[in-house]
């Protein structure tokens, strides 16, 4: 597989975040999110927020997009603001990398700039390890 160019993918996720109402109580793209498939595919998603809680976070929405296309493994991942910040994985959003597949563990997570971690060391103790 081709070398993966970071900024392209930060880019990438940054260009689809922005905020856009779609009700009085529902707003959608504080975030965007891109992630590349260990097939070199690539899938987005933006974050969605509710008043009433139910909303999620981008990567929840680009991990679905990957799912409903029958893949499960991640290489790596970003999650940006419209103005650039970059974001690591919310607890719930961690778990969820590693439950759609154990090899997630070792998914690079783009945590800056120039900062790149694995889930592995993001999430040292896994809920799934419990059971």
């Amino acid at each position: 597989m081709r070398k993966i160019n970071r900024e392209k993918l930060i880019k990438k996720a940054q260009s689809i975040a922005g905020v856009k109402k779609l009700s009085e109580e529902c707003k959608s793209g504080d975030c965007g999110c891109a992630l590349v498939t260990d097939k070199g595919n690539v899938f987005i998603g933006v974050s969605i927020d509710c008043a009433c809680g139910i909303g999620f976070c981008a990567e929840t929405n680009a991990i679905g997009n990957m799912v409903t296309s029958g893949e499960s493994r991640i290489k790596i991942i970003v999650a940006v603001t419209k103005k650039g910040k970059i974001l690591s994985p919310c607890g719930r959003c961690r778990e969820l990398m590693l439950q759609v597949n154990d090899g997630n563990l070792n998914t690079e997570i783009i945590v800056g700039k120039n900062k790149v971690v694995k889930l592995k060391d993001l999430l040292p103790d896994p809920w799934q390890k419990r059971f």
